[in-house]
């Protein structure tokens, strides 16, 4: 790959580092990401809900185009995408292929997103007597046939002779793929089965150019199909082409391959990065696709006026496995999955640090635990069946933790470990690919915060594959969604896990630390006030699903109650007497603050849960909306008290000039909506008791008031 012309963030020095000491332990973990971008200042519908329409299919190609650059040689094509239920036919897909070792794939004329000059005038009749021809100089065999609109190559990639009989005959006049939905039954390519590779050549509209184009069979092996690239580009050359599209099926693959493609989803443009061998080339793939994206205005957030912050709506998973599907670390080290569900049981922040705003059991990545509670033992069972054998087949491991990783309705696809891609028979090799999803992960703002965390990923893989985890399971019961809806208890139990991976050997380094623990987009404002240091954050929330999830399963998204808010007001003071006799009321409700300490310095924190709107469709109609949350601190040793107001949207009611512009300026305005002033405490109302029901151990609720 040529690297991005951008300076390298100085990330890449601890990545490079961590590769070499996971290398060191002959541990090859392969890893893939799926970013996705969206434009953040338009509208339409496209880039809020729709996974197809307007003009992302256009912005993708430019998308494509300048991605592609990174890689010399390559192929661009533009293959069949999947169909979901309801929708008229495939969504398209456009992606780069190019061999991981530099040697160029494709040397025929470039695809016409690269040409600068209008289309060359060509025949299509003369275009297949070429192919002919050249499939001649190899030893192929090969016929023509005349389509309605196109022409059609029959050929063989071996010495065989063309033996298509009378029953086949028809296959050879069958639709463009891209002109007809997918069968029920899946795309399959008859011919192809049978050794026969039938090229179609066409013309694109003129309102598209009416560029040439092929459309390529479905090819097992990679050898068969480079050959038939070869072939292709020798005959587009001598018939004169200077510009060509290739479409069709998608390519075949193996480790020696770079795959990367672009498909629609609702709101976002999602790339299916090829997996990376190692952090420093996943980190130069990521940088010169956020480049290309960002120079196009596609960004891989989001930034509303008030400046409130979310990922791009895609989400931002990350995949492990090897470089084949039997070499897997999963396979490799067969306790490794076992060890894997204990750890993420055990942290908690791994569920929910990096997670995007919907969390919880109806969210898209829900954990293991968040199921009925007689799944948590059953799950323990189940692991330590498999903890009783040497080494589990992969379709047992499978077998055995599927039933426990999914959601609620039993949806595999929707968990925080996904393994619907490790050994599915009922995927058919799609799903035996040995492969990993972690799910709980929101789309990074950047490619080197991306990195650091397939840094994390790939050193917690090495270290479960090499060393013991046989800790039991959890049941942390209510703790779950309240003590770790607190950034404060997430950002401890993220320092334990980086703490453990420098324990045996896989620190990540201060860069990489600096990207995972960085918590500025959950600020809402910072101050300091009597010697004490102030931060109100924005805190986990937990929104339930709406209705009947069994009904929501086809569905791009689910219908989720978000109105309900959740804040974290965080004290910290240099010596644990300057928090003594700190007292906090909320809407003038007396709250308990908790006491705790970080390691380096004494902390009181609290956090209060409120209603923040009124949804259109969502639980508990009579409940209104807060009309702001008003914190006042008050300290024995200062006359003064000091009141809070948090707004959710401009102080005065103002209206927004725009947008944000920038990450900057959306901390801006978070910051302004955050009103603090002293208050002389004398003139403070005593506070009120809150019923019981509002009080919880690690949380107050205004909704309970």
């Amino acid at each position: 790959m040529k690297p991005p012309h951008a300076d390298p963030d100085p990330i890449l020095d601890d990545l490079t580092d961590l590769d070499a000491r996971i290398s060191a332990l002959r541990a090859d973990i392969w890893i893939g990401a799926e970013p996705t971008f969206t434009d953040r200042y338009s509208e339409s519908a496209e880039w809020l809900q729709l996974a197809l329409g307007g003009e992302k299919e256009g912005r993708a190609a430019q998308l494509l185009r300048d991605f592609s650059i990174s890689f010399p040689g390559c192929a661009l094509l533009r293959t069949i995408g999947r169909q979901y239920p309801g929708e008229p036919g495939a969504r398209w897909s456009l992606g780069v292929l190019a061999r991981r070792d530099g040697v160029a794939l494709w040397q025929g004329p470039p695809d016409p997103l690269l040409v600068s000059e209008p289309c060359a005038p060509h025949g299509i009749e003369h275009f297949s007597l070429c192919l002919l021809e050249h499939c001649a100089a190899r030893g192929w065999a090969a016929e023509t046939r005349v389509g309605a609109t196109d022409w059609r190559v029959v050929t063989r990639c071996d010495e065989h002779p063309i033996g298509i009989d009378e029953s086949s005959a028809a296959l050879c006049f069958r639709p463009s793929l891209h002109s007809a939905p997918i069968p029920a039954e899946g795309l399959r390519d008859e011919l192809a089965e049978s050794g026969h590779f039938l090229l179609l050549l066409a013309t694109l509209p003129d309102a598209e150019g009416g560029w040439p184009v092929v459309e390529l069979p479905a090819v097992a092996d990679v050898a068969s199909y480079a050959a038939l690239l070869e072939v292709v580009a020798e005959a587009a050359k001598a018939a004169g082409i200077n510009g060509l599209v290739l479409r069709g099926h998608p390519p075949p693959l193996d480790a020696g391959m770079h795959w990367t493609s672009l498909t629609p989803d609702p709101a976002v443009i999602e790339a299916n990065l090829a997996p990376a061998t190692d952090l420093q080339s996943f980190y130069r793939v990521n940088a010169a696709l956020f480049s290309a994206a960002e120079s196009l205005g596609l960004y891989p957030y989001r930034l509303y006026y008030n400046g409130g912050e979310a990922d791009s709506g895609g989400g931002g998973q990350l995949t492990l496995g090897g470089p084949t599907a039997q070499s897997s670390p999963f396979f490799v080290a067969p306790r490794l999955l076992t060890r894997l569900v204990r750890y993420l049981n055990r942290h908690p922040a791994l569920s929910y640090w990096f997670a995007p705003d919907s969390i919880g059991s109806g969210s898209q990545a829900p954990r293991a635990d968040e199921g009925p509670q007689e799944r948590r033992v059953e799950l323990e069972v189940a692991l330590e069946q498999l903890e009783r054998l040497d080494s589990p087949e992969p379709g047992l491991l499978w077998a055995s933790l599927a039933p426990f990783l999914a959601d609620s309705a039993g949806n595999s696809h929707r968990s925080e470990i996904n393994i619907e891609k490790l050994w599915n028979p009922y995927l058919g090799a799609r799903g035996m690919a040995g492969l990993v999803e972690f799910r709980a992960l929101r789309m990074a703002p950047d490619a080197a915060t991306l990195s650091a965390e397939a840094a994390l990923l790939r050193a917690l893989i090495a270290r479960l594959m090499h060393f013991p985890y046989d800790k039991p399971l959890v049941d942390w019961g209510k703790q779950l969604h309240n003590r770790f809806a607190l950034p404060w208890y997430l950002e401890q139990d993220l320092r334990a896990v980086l703490a453990d991976l420098e324990a045996h050997g896989l620190g990540l380094g201060a860069s990489i630390t600096a990207r995972l623990v960085d918590d500025a987009r959950r600020e809402l404002g910072h101050l300091e006030w009597e010697g004490l240091q102030l931060r109100v954050m924005g805190a986990l929330e937990f929104w339930p699903l709406i209705g009947d999830v069994t009904t929501q399963q086809p569905s791009d998204s689910r219908l989720v109650d978000a109105s309900t808010a959740r804040i974290e007001l965080r004290v910290v003071a240099p010596e644990a007497e300057g928090l003594d006799g700190l007292k906090l009321q909320v809407n003038g409700y007396a709250v308990p603050l908790r006491a705790e300490y970080d390691g380096a310095a004494p902390v009181c924190l609290a956090g209060v849960r409120y209603r923040s709107f009124v949804p259109v469709h969502g639980l508990h109609p009579t409940l209104p909306a807060q009309d702001g949350v008003e914190l006042v601190l008050t300290h024995p040793r200062t006359g003064n008290a000091l009141r809070l107001s948090l707004f959710d949207w401009h102080p005065r009611g103002e209206a927004y000039d725009g947008l944000p512009d920038s990450r900057a300026e959306a901390r801006r305005r978070r910051a302004e909506r955050l009103v603090s002033e002293n208050v002389d405490a004398q003139t403070l109302p005593e506070a009120r008791e809150a019923p019981a029901p509002a009080y919880a151990e690690y949380c107050f609720d205004l909704r309970r008031v």
